[in-house]
């Protein structure tokens, strides 16, 4: 018997926006609880949910799953779906391995750029950023996409490497636009340029399940917020 799925959540934190993503591809009823990242947490969000303090958290039942990649995980792992393939195989194994060899690359090679231009201000240090940015999606993350038809592996439908990255992408895409002035016009430029990507980017940002709550001006009032809050440090 299924259990009561509760989900603590921020829509601006990307972290968050993972186990939305899951949560719409699973087709998965569920209670969201809104937490105030720019407050400080609340005493029974720490005792009783997470006490790192962090987004997101899943209590499924009276258990209580924190870390983004692992609620989505345990999401997915809930029931057969077309995110992932059965692990009681090789070739499922494989397809898991290559997905999560996928996220780690995304994560490692890609995240660190965006997350450095989010932090500053200086226009000088942001357009290196920007250039190794799309430098490693050339690099490093094309290549693997290289059978995507049109999501990851040759997939027709969402993955889990699409679960656990889609809300990064999404953030480059839409705080990206030359009318918001947030980051180097050339990153969206040269990441376009990318085909197989680029491809790759259109399937993802049309999906509901993707898109859903992301509130582009709200996101865009929070990142102007964000980066003059860390100016000031």
């Amino acid at each position: 018997m299924s259990q009561k799925i509760t989900l603590y959540t921020a829509h601006m934190c990307p972290w968050a926006h993972r186990a939305h993503i899951a949560l719409a591809e699973l087709g998965l009823e569920f209670e969201e609880v809104l937490i105030d990242l720019t407050k400080p947490r609340e005493p029974w969000y720490l005792q009783d949910v997470n006490p790192r303090g962090l987004v997101p958290a899943l209590k499924y039942g009276d258990q209580v799953i924190i870390e983004s990649a692992i609620v989505a995980q345990f999401l997915a792992d809930l029931q057969p779906s077309h995110l992932q393939p059965d692990s009681g195989t090789p070739s499922g194994a494989l397809a898991r391995a290559r997905m999560a060899m996928f996220v780690e690359t995304f994560i490692s090679r890609v995240g660190a750029h965006f997350t450095g231009m989010v932090r500053s201000s200086d226009a000088a240090a942001n357009q290196e950023l920007a250039d190794k940015l799309v430098a490693a999606v050339k690099a490093d993350i094309a290549p693997l996409l290289a059978d995507a038809a049109p999501f990851f592996g040759g997939a027709k439908e969402m993955t889990m490497a699409e679960v656990q990255t889609a809300s990064f992408v999404a953030k480059f895409y839409f705080l990206g636009k030359k009318e918001h002035g947030l980051l180097p016009e050339s990153l969206l430029d040269g990441l376009r340029g990318i085909e197989v990507w680029q491809r790759w980017v259109d399937a993802v940002l049309a999906k509901e399940s993707v898109t859903a709550i992301f509130d582009e001006q709200a996101q865009v009032e929070r990142f102007k917020t964000f980066r003059a809050t860390m100016a000031k440090k």
